[in-house]
């Protein structure tokens, strides 16, 4: 190896090395810097989609839980005593109306029948007699042949055996009437139930359960709840002019999420609020040729209650929300700069949120390009519908 010789004049050449150095330094980083800006230069301002809101009338739709209620309902209850002795019915079967149903056994009342009817004879027979000796005795008082008082007595019972005519024939009627509800008919037409008696059982006029019931199921009625507070909240938009009144057609939805078929309509509202639930019964009534709607199903009913005359529909990605719930979205403001707008969106319909309020007509709402944008950035907005070119990041080549 060479001995390292350190003269005078390397050492003084140290430190025109060093600055040499640090001036080397300094020219890379201003290089760095110089071409970093020209990137972001280069790069310009982001280019954001935008759609040009207007106001529309938007329904103001309702969801509520319901129970079908059957359209007409009768029990079948006898109205008289005995033992049934036929059933006259297919159970889970049609019936019509005055269709004979049960036959309960008619003995005592048939004898109560014949024994009226006689009665009735009996007491025309003595009328007939009375009236006769009173007519006889007549001119015999005015003759004063006999006693006025006789004539009197006589004209009395005559009369009161006509009386007793009119009450033998009620007797008769009545014990007929008895008879007839021997058979017991189908009050109304419709769908029977299985039956709750059978042949042998004794029928009371008194018992506490019917023999059947008979549930007219076409149409039907859906009972539907709502919130006393929403209901009054919606007459107060309305008395206001702030909502029109909407449609009153009404879509069922069943549990599995499949709808029903056929439309049915909003017959009318309850005048009191349940005290337990603090609800309103809506009642509507939907067509059920093919019986798919049973009494008792639960089901959820949709219709429009309003209609929001000055609503915006704006795409549900553009509506953000702050940490506190509240509601905003992004607009083209003043010199092509993004600008947060608060904005109330309560509800949604289909794709779209419902806002009404906040916005203005011709309002442009940023509803692509929202990643990381900010009030005040400087933008490049176009439309919407305008195709919008996506590059790779800086410094790195597109796949």
């Amino acid at each position: 190896m060479r001995d390292l010789k350190i003269t005078s004049s390397s050492i003084a050449a140290f430190p025109l090395l060093r600055q040499t150095g640090f001036a080397l330094v300094s020219v890379a980083l201003l290089a760095a810097c110089s071409g970093g800006e020209q990137k972001k230069d280069m790069r310009g301002a982001p280019e954001v989609g935008f759609i040009v809101v207007q106001p529309a009338s938007v329904p103001v739709a309702v969801t509520l839980s319901g129970r079908t209620v059957a359209f007409e309902t009768s029990e079948v209850r006898p109205q008289v005593t005995g033992v049934i002795v036929k059933r006259l019915f297919t159970e889970g079967s049609m019936v019509r109306a005055g269709q004979p149903l049960y036959q309960i056994d008619p003995s005592l009342y048939r004898a109560a029948v014949n024994q009226a009817s006689a009665d009735l004879a009996s007491a025309r027979a003595t009328a007939e007699a009375a009236s006769a000796k009173a007519d006889r005795y007549k001119p015999l008082a005015d003759m004063e042949a006999v006693a006025r008082q006789d004539y009197i007595d006589a004209l009395a019972t005559a009369r009161s055996a006509k009386a007793s005519i009119a009450q033998n024939a009620a007797t008769l009627d009545t014990a007929k009437i008895n008879l007839r509800f021997t058979t017991l008919p189908a009050p109304i037409s419709g769908r029977i139930g299985r039956s709750l008696s059978t042949v042998g059982a004794l029928a009371s006029a008194t018992q506490a359960d019917p023999l059947a019931v008979i549930q007219r199921m076409d149409p039907i009625f859906v009972d539907m709840q709502q919130s006393a507070a929403d209901l009054t909240a919606l007459r107060r938009k309305l008395a206001a002019g702030g909502v029109n009144p909407g449609s009153t057609q009404v879509h069922l939805r069943f549990d599995d999420g499949s709808e029903y078929a056929l439309p049915g309509t909003v017959q009318f509202s309850e005048v009191t609020v349940d005290q337990d639930t603090g609800t309103v019964t809506l009642r509507a009534k939907f067509p059920n040729p093919e019986g798919l709607l049973l009494p008792g199903m639960f089901v959820s009913s949709v219709f429009d209650q309003a209609t929001d005359p000055n609503a915006f529909l704006v795409p549900q990605n553009a509506v953000q929300r702050d940490f506190d719930g509240s509601a905003y979205v992004m607009v083209v403001g003043a010199d092509n700069k993004a600008a947060r707008r608060k904005v109330s969106a309560e509800r949604t319909q289909g794709v779209n949120a419902v806002v009404t309020s906040g916005l203005q007509k011709g309002d442009k709402v940023i509803v692509q390009g929202l990643n990381g944008l900010k009030q005040g950035t400087e933008i490049k907005p176009v439309a919407s519908t305008t195709a919008q070119t996506v590059a790779p990041p800086s410094g790195k080549k597109g796949r």
